[in-house]
């Protein structure tokens, strides 16, 4: 019978289908950060358990720690030094593998885990991060837990799941000029909502996304949770294979070409059934900025603010009105109207060489527009120091921009830096909710290319109008 790639990936971990339904799945690698991870190893500490497995298991500091040039232990954040030493101690002291500050292979979990090999095409990883599903880019099934469920796998290598259904999202054609996997993924989730993947894991497939290189497809499914899918992958073919060959945690020379020949065998298969199939027209996506509170609340840049008194859906009504009161934005307002006072380059989602490398070509020969504050947060230490081999920060840095150390920085604001109070920043990141960069921040959020756009013009900008 035809399988397709989700089928195939769950039935290899199956360890027992259990008579509630649910079913023991086993766990290949686990990756924990210091604002989790500590709470995990703590739990096993005071129970007596111990890991098992420890080579498997993954630690850095990404999170709470400060992105200053020169950072140590101390942060801006309310009782983060103790989070940092925390892990870092238990870390030790089970034995995991722990990427510190200072160690050239620190960064941001979901870029670290793929540039060191640790995710694999084939693989089950786990962490207790909500955006694991970037890692699904490899062909891999990762998926974010909680603090209790990753004492389990830590101690078990296994957990217990209920099998998600199954959804295919083809993207037909051929992208427009200037228009990139942040804007693929805003663009369905807008069409969709922040809820149409809820109870899925999705594959992601068509022409433009086996187009896209490797660093963009970690965008398109970094995003698959704000979807509200349980994870989203992209089946492996030459560009997966060739993205993997010869990285740390990768199969050595001995078993690399079995492990290519399993991963050439999960693909899905011909006529493989999935409970729900969306097709997207490519060629009708633009570059998108997000105008309310949601990633849903997005729209192509040469649009304008969208009317609530339009939406008939009563409850999505009310939430576009809260989103506009909090944005502080007008109906019919252009977006390329609205004036911004900070820009931020970073996350997870955006914060690679080559998004690096693209929103320093908007940025040659240019600088940032008076008034605005920027900042760049390469994804680890080894996309920083690749960026400063290639001349990039000195690109970022004679436009006006901060260049920073590696790691989640003001993605998310848990106490310590921030924009300030109802700043209006344009952010590749991937989450604009209510204070997400800061009290009462009104956040936008775009590709790196639209981000450096507007950075320059002092307002939200058409990356094509630049390029």
């Amino acid at each position: 019978m035809a399988r397709n790639i989700i089928d195939k990936l769950w039935d290899e971990h199956l360890v027992k289908e259990l008579d509630d339904g649910s079913s023991l799945l086993y766990i290949d690698r686990i990756f924990l950060h210091e604002r989790t991870g500590s709470i995990a190893l703590k739990g096993l500490e005071a129970a007596g358990r111990q890991v098992r497995n420890p080579e498997q298991v993954f630690c850095t500091m990404d999170h709470i720690v400060d992105t200053f040039p020169g950072r140590g232990d101390d942060t801006l954040m309310p009782g983060g030094r103790e989070f940092i030493t925390t892990t870092r101690a238990a870390a030790r002291a089970a034995g995991i593998n722990l990427f510190d500050l200072g160690d050239p292979r620190q960064g941001i979990v979901h870029v670290v885990a793929p540039e060191q090999g640790i995710a694999c095409p084939g693989l089950t990883l786990v962490c207790p991060d909500s955006h694991t599903c970037t890692n699904g880019a490899l062909g891999a099934l990762a998926w974010g837990i909680g603090s209790t469920e990753a004492e389990h796998a830590l101690v078990t290598k296994t957990l217990v799941l209920r099998k998600p259904r199954t959804m295919r999202v083809r993207f037909e054609g051929r992208l427009g000029r200037g228009v990139t996997a942040k804007d693929m993924i805003l663009h369905l989730i807008a069409a969709h909502g922040a809820s149409g993947g809820v109870g899925y894991a999705i594959e992601f497939a068509g022409e433009a996304v086996r187009a896209l290189p490797m660093e963009a497809r970690f965008t398109l499914c970094n995003m698959a949770v704000e979807f509200g899918a349980w994870t989203g992958l992209i089946a492996p073919d030459e560009e997966t294979i060739a993205y993997v060959r010869g990285r740390p945690y990768a199969p050595d020379a001995a078993h690399w070409d079995a492990a290519v020949a399993h991963w050439r065998t999960l693909p899905s298969d011909p006529g493989a059934r999935f409970d729900r199939e969306l097709l997207v027209e490519a060629g009708d996506i633009a570059p998108q900025v997000s105008w309310g509170t949601s990633p849903q609340h997005s729209a192509p840049i040469d649009a304008r603010v969208p009317d609530p008194a339009a939406e008939p859906d009563p409850q999505r009504r009310q939430l576009m009105e809260r989103a506009l009161e909090y944005m502080a934005l007008e109906p019919g307002t252009r977006l390329t109207d609205i004036p911004i006072q900070a820009a931020f380059i970073g996350s997870c989602t955006n914060s690679r060489l080559s998004d690096l490398r693209r929103a320093a070509g908007i940025l040659r020969g240019r600088r940032v527009a008076p008034g605005v504050k920027a900042i760049v947060v390469p994804g680890s230490t080894q996309v920083k120091r690749a960026a400063e081999a290639e001349g990039l920060d000195k690109l970022f840095t004679e436009a006006g921009f901060e260049w920073r150390e590696s790691g989640c920085s003001m993605c998310f604001f848990a106490g310590g830096e921030n924009f300030g109070f109802e700043t209006r920043v344009v952010s590749s990141t991937n989450r604009n909710f209510e204070n997400r960069q800061g009290p009462r921040t009104r956040t936008h959020i775009a590709s790196p290319e639209t981000v450096a756009a507007s950075a320059v013009s002092g307002h939200l900008a058409d990356p094509r109008a630049l390029d």
